[in-house]
């Protein structure tokens, strides 16, 4: 199993993700992006920017926190970090591409869900995730996916790692520790 993707790797899969989604949506109509905290704030950005250079014109942008809505709250701790969600936009029957860096069990793609139908309901929404680790625990499923690991020991995590937040660009498959 392969567990070191570096810098080259993580372009080319943004890249494999950004024709994916291209290819799915039309560049005429509006086309909501909106990335779940941290990581999956940082990959919708930089989705939106692909794609507008890819005559995409009507891209709106929001940021998700799904922190109160997940379902493992009491585990996190008595006082978890929450930031800011950010939806500045008309998501009422426009499609919608909510971006995540990781899809593992599944929990925390329902949470942002629950999230989102307190701002609106969108025509569809489409799932963008730049890896999935499989190891699902609910029936959700991505529609666009960069990387697909399927032999992930559930021991084990996989760490996306992004130069706006970590100063490089890479994905690690390491043991929990």
């Amino acid at each position: 199993m392969r567990t070191v993707y570096d810098e080259t790797d993580v372009r080319r899969t943004i890249a494999t993700l950004t024709d994916r989604i291209a290819a799915a949506f039309s560049g005429e109509a509006l086309l909501n992006i909106v990335g779940i905290r941290t990581r999956g704030e940082v990959l919708a950005r930089r989705l939106a920017e692909k794609l507008a250079g890819r005559g995409f014109a009507k891209i709106g942008r929001g940021v998700l926190d799904i922190t109160l809505y997940r379902d493992d709250l009491s585990e996190i701790g008595p006082r978890p970090l929450v930031r800011p969600t950010e939806i500045h936009i008309d998501m009422d029957g426009h499609p919608l591409l909510l971006v995540d860096d990781v899809l593992f069990t599944g929990r925390s793609i329902r949470a942002a869900l629950n999230a989102l139908s307190d701002f609106g309901r969108p025509g569809a929404v489409r799932l963008a995730v730049l890896v999935d680790r499989g190891g699902r625990e609910l029936p959700i499923a991505p529609d666009f996916t960069g990387l697909m690991l399927k032999d992930v020991p559930k021991d084990h995590r996989v760490n996306v790692k992004l130069k706006e937040i970590d100063g490089r660009d890479e994905i690690l498959v390491e043991p929990r520790g």
